[in-house]
């Protein structure tokens, strides 16, 4: 079973429908017990980092979210639930993230001839040991919506980058974690690749 964490995000619908169209048994909670159940979780996640700290809060989500991680089971973000996994963000000075990996969330800086926020399809850079990006052609494109980027502290944890002004970390992969900065439940054939990838996943 997937459970999709419940904190009232607005791509929670799309990315249910996606799961649901794999085939896979799909599960919408904020319930502790069932969430510790699941066999994977994922963090989608669209707007505010601040207001979205602050649902999980309120929904007493965070220590139940370290919870999930320390399970080893694997574990999804998508669009702003990478964000939220790490340290800080420049949309929200002084509001603490999850801080389950080291890294910063950058505004993506203005520059003549780009739009900000990005919206629309970019491609990607693949690192070759992604286990999410597996069976994934090398720049393949996915869907954007964004005013802010991760700028993740360890190398070792990028699995796809994008260029977009500067150099986007796009994914990150590390342990039973994995994440995307794009909308794979938006991305056509090529996300719906990514999310069976991850619903194929075993614990770590």
């Amino acid at each position: 079973m997937i459970a999709i964490i419940d904190y009232d995000a607005g791509n929670i619908k799309s990315v249910e429908k996606a799961f649901l169209h794999l085939g896979h048994e799909v599960v919408v909670t904020r319930d502790p017990s069932i969430l510790l159940q699941a066999d994977r979780i994922v963090l989608p996640g669209v707007g505010s980092f601040a207001d979205a700290m602050q649902r999980l809060h309120q929904y007493e989500l965070v220590d139940v979210i370290h919870q999930l991680i320390q399970q080893k089971k694997p574990f999804l973000g998508i669009c702003l639930g990478l964000q939220l996994l790490f340290e800080s963000s420049e949309e929200s000075p002084g509001v603490p993230g999850l801080g389950i990996l080291p890294g910063k969330v950058l505004r993506i800086p203005d520059q003549k001839g780009f739009k900000i926020p990005q919206i629309g399809w970019n491609s990607l850079s693949i690192s070759p040991t992604s286990k999410l990006f597996a069976n994934i052609a090398q720049d393949s494109y996915v869907y954007f919506v964004h005013s802010y980027y991760l700028q993740a502290q360890n190398p070792l944890d990028v699995a796809a980058t994008t260029q977009y002004v500067v150099s986007i970390h796009a994914a990150i992969e590390h342990d039973n974690i994995f994440a995307c900065q794009f909308h794979p439940e938006k991305s056509g054939t090529v996300g719906l690749a990514i999310l069976q990838n991850f619903a194929h996943m075993t614990e770590v």
